[in-house]
């Protein structure tokens, strides 16, 4: 069960069987059936979570009903409300499974006491940060300035993966795009091949 979460850690930080043994101490495998919560609007988030296996989406629902998907979270991704996680302050996002998941979690405290103990992996997580900050930045850029045509290109080659595994619809309320602005902007791309 974390098969995933070691070959993560193993990227980017070297740690001795004792370290990887105390970090997998320290988390609680949970198994997520599709369309299942993790989390909703207004829930503290108690949890980050590391997929070993399956699908996950953060979504906002705004007033008129309408959702707008923040992240998608594949094997090997972590996903949780860090403000929230953090702050223990309500969470503004819903978590669900897209797929049948399973997940590895660590609380708050469990978290602080692991990176005190091996604290190679407070470097994992300042590096995991810094990339989805960086990530989120470049996202945010491309979200004000991209085509509908650039947007979806990028998610092809960034995410080949989304394009088998998630729903048309939610792509494009990743995107930030109708379904139909979806539907067209394939239909363009197509025809130009």
């Amino acid at each position: 069960m974390f098969e995933q979460l070691s070959n993560s850690v193993s990227k980017v930080v070297n740690l001795t069987e004792e370290e990887l043994a105390y970090c997998r101490s320290r988390f609680i495998p949970k198994k997520l059936r599709k369309r299942q919560y993790l989390l909703q609007e207004g829930d503290l988030c108690r949890y980050t979570v590391f997929v070993e296996k399956g699908l996950l989406r953060s979504f906002i629902v705004d007033d008129k009903g309408t959702e707008h998907i923040l992240q998608f979270a594949f094997e090997g991704w972590w996903m949780a409300d860090l403000y929230s996680f953090l702050t223990n302050e309500p969470s503004l996002y819903y978590m669900d499974a897209i797929e049948d998941s399973e997940l590895l979690m660590i609380d708050r405290e469990s978290w602080d006491n692991l990176l005190v103990q091996v604290p190679a992996m407070e470097r994992y997580f300042r590096i995991l940060i810094q990339n989805n900050l960086i990530a989120t930045q470049r996202r945010l850029m491309g979200t004000m300035s991209d085509t509908a045509e650039e947007k979806y290109l990028k998610l092809t080659r960034t995410f080949p993966e989304c394009i088998q595994r998630v729903p048309q619809h939610m792509i494009a309320s990743y995107l930030g795009m109708t379904r139909e602005t979806l539907s067209r902007t394939r239909g363009h791309m197509a025809q130009k091949k």
